[in-house]
């Protein structure tokens, strides 16, 4: 496909093209945290780091499995 059929798309769906790319970006933010956590060590005390890791992974399902589908239903 070519650059400018690329742009079409995005400019027929900006808000997909949001929420996919910012999917992608939250992924690799999850998977790098994840890796970066692990070199630290096991978690000592409350260990908020990777409680707001957990977080961020369980509000991403949340919105993709439970607000995404509700919204696709009413329209």
């Amino acid at each position: 496909m070519a650059l400018a059929g690329i742009v079409a798309q995005v400019r027929a769906h900006p808000v997909a093209t949001v929420l996919e790319l910012g999917s992608v970006l939250v992924c690799c933010l999850l998977f790098a945290g994840t890796f970066v956590l692990l070199a630290t060590g096991a978690p000592t005390g409350r260990g908020d780091p990777w409680l707001a890791l957990i977080s961020v992974g369980v509000a991403f399902v949340l919105f993709w499995t439970v607000l995404v589908p509700l919204y696709e239903r009413t329209l």
